[in-house]
């Protein structure tokens, strides 16, 4: 089973190691525990939607922009044979990829990415 707060704390930490960023930096940014952050981006607490939306204007981001990737993720997942019952895998849908590790019985790991959006440039 996909857990919702995994794959909210995986785009989380995506989005900060894309920028570089350190946990103590986002943290102080956004005003939490360093700690609890932590235990956000690795899926073992569920933050609260003024959280969150702390911690993505920390980030840079829009709320509405974290939650559709994520849905875009789950939406994957649940169309992904073994979800229910892990498999490794990978799929990928337009620019959505996604991949399953099933790390031990009680433990799978659910790995979205983004393509990054290019900008055209045109040549005068």
């Amino acid at each position: 089973m996909v857990l919702l707060r995994r794959v909210i704390g995986d785009a989380l930490r995506a989005r900060r190691q894309g920028q570089h960023r350190t946990l103590r930096e986002v943290s102080t940014a956004a005003n939490v525990s360093l700690g609890y952050l932590s235990e956000i981006e690795r899926g073992q607490k569920e933050a609260s939607s003024e959280l969150l939306a702390a911690i993505c204007d920390a980030l840079g981001a829009r709320l509405s922009e974290l939650l559709s990737e994520v849905s875009s993720t789950l939406s994957l997942a649940e169309n992904m044979e073994g979800v229910l019952v892990p498999v490794e895998g990978q799929t990928t849908d337009g620019d959505v990829s996604v991949s399953v590790r099933k790390d031990s019985p009680l433990k799978t790991t659910l790995h979205a990415t983004r393509k990054p959006k290019r900008d055209i440039v045109y040549a005068a």
